[in-house]
């Protein structure tokens, strides 16, 4: 049965993702994200939870539904209070963290431990908690995942001890990217020295915007292979490069990464720059993180569930008018129309009054109009100033667009 219930995910993601011809250069590079996509890929979700809970605003009675990803936002959430919050994905490795980061949360003797887990996840003395308080708690298959080994050997909890942020394909990534900057004499670290926001742009234009003009550098991001480390597969890298280079978009990217907020405030910054949260009492970290926060989200955990399904799949099974706020991410950029128009068809059909919905693009416009049809997306109202003020605060950096639906009536 686990076998069949593994397979059935992994078709739900092929469905996401495959568009074209198994021979075509699309469905080549199609497939080959659908394979890296499998294991872990976020050890960090990387869309800002401030902006997320300002734009969502949500209630007391609020149930919220939300892809899980790395967990961070799913938990961060607990912190506005909502009734009852779902999060659901696809992939395996993510079902496994968030289901850890409960039960971590929920048993871990007192916050100390629980940073010391998530906050540092770079000691041997993490694997001793596991063992004593977190691993008794966990259900068959996500001790199996974590006790199990990767492709390469190496059992997956070991990395709470040598550093998870350093782990899955964004990890890889970035710590690719620093390999990357080093052989061409860019430190990657240099910024996190920075004591203010006019010497981050300082460094910035000097230490890493030219690393952008590097003939190596512009012929490598010009291979969409190269960005599947950041969660993006084929379609979406399209939607971000648009008419520009890719290098030149990822330089604007990572100059409002480095440059619009400061790294005092920003645990986005020293993921990408410092590949974790960094060190002492003053590091920035999510709010699930943050010690003024443990003991909210350690006595709302009842009110979490984590689901390893479809998001549409999810809505389908659900009364009328039962949920109230949404987060899809970037999972949008993924979906033909037909797919779009049957999610915000159960979305609309789901929703109550004054529900939100939340959700990213690589690429700045909202990607609705002209896709989804006047019939349902005419229900909903799009705040477009709110829309743009989010994506300028938005500290991650990553996306084009954030977008804030609202639905002005329920049938």
């Amino acid at each position: 049965m686990a076998v069949a219930a593994r397979t059935e995910k992994n078709n739900a993601v092929r469905a996401a993702v495959h568009r074209h011809e198994h021979l075509t250069k699309q469905g080549i590079l199609e497939r080959a994200f659908t394979f890296a996509f499998r294991g872990l890929v976020y050890a960090q979700i990387w869309e800002d939870p401030a902006v997320d809970m300002e734009a969502l605003a949500i209630q007391p009675d609020n149930h919220v539904i939300t892809i899980a990803s790395g967990g961070c936002n799913a938990l961060s959430y607990l912190t506005a209070n909502p009734a009852k919050i779902t999060a659901v994905d696809l992939n395996t490795a993510h079902i496994a963290l968030n289901k850890l980061k409960l039960a971590a949360a929920r048993h871990l003797p007192d916050y100390e431990h629980f940073h010391r887990f998530f906050g540092q996840a770079n000691s041997k003395a993490n694997l001793a908690a596991y063992k004593a308080h977190v691993r008794p708690h966990l259900d068959e298959p996500t001790r199996r995942y974590w006790e199990s080994r990767d492709v390469i050997g190496r059992r997956r909890i070991g990395g709470f001890a040598r550093g998870l942020y350093k782990r899955g394909l964004l990890g890889g990534f970035i710590g690719a990217a620093h390999v990357i900057a080093r052989l061409h004499g860019v430190d990657p670290r240099a910024i996190l020295k920075a004591v203010s926001v006019e010497e981050q742009r300082e460094i910035f234009d000097r230490e890493y915007a030219p690393f952008f003009d590097k003939a190596f550098v512009r012929w490598l991001t010009d291979q969409p292979a190269s960005l599947f480390g950041l969660g993006i597969p084929p379609a979406q890298y399209e939607a971000l490069a648009g008419d520009a280079k890719m290098a030149t978009v990822l330089r604007e990217r990572l100059e409002k990464l480095a440059c619009d907020f400061d790294l005092k405030d920003n645990y986005f910054a020293w993921q990408a720059f410092g590949r974790g949260y960094g060190d002492g009492p003053g590091a920035p970290l999510p709010p699930y993180l943050q010690a003024e926060n443990y003991a909210q989200v350690v006595d709302r955990l009842d009110r979490m569930e984590i689901l390893h399904a479809n998001y549409a799949e999810y809505l389908h099974g659900r009364p009328d008018a039962s949920l109230d706020r949404y987060i899809l991410l970037d999972a949008q950029d993924w979906m033909t129309d037909a797919q779009l128009t049957d999610l915000w068809r159960e979305i609309t059909r789901t929703a109550r009054s004054g529900s939100r919905v939340l959700f990213r693009t690589a690429g700045q416009p909202t990607i609705l109009p002209g896709r989804v049809p006047d019939a349902i997306l005419g229900r909903w109202r799009y705040e477009a100033a709110a829309s743009r003020d989010y994506t300028r605060r938005d500290r991650s950096s990553i996306y084009g667009g954030v977008h804030l639906y609202v639905l002005e009536d329920a049938a």
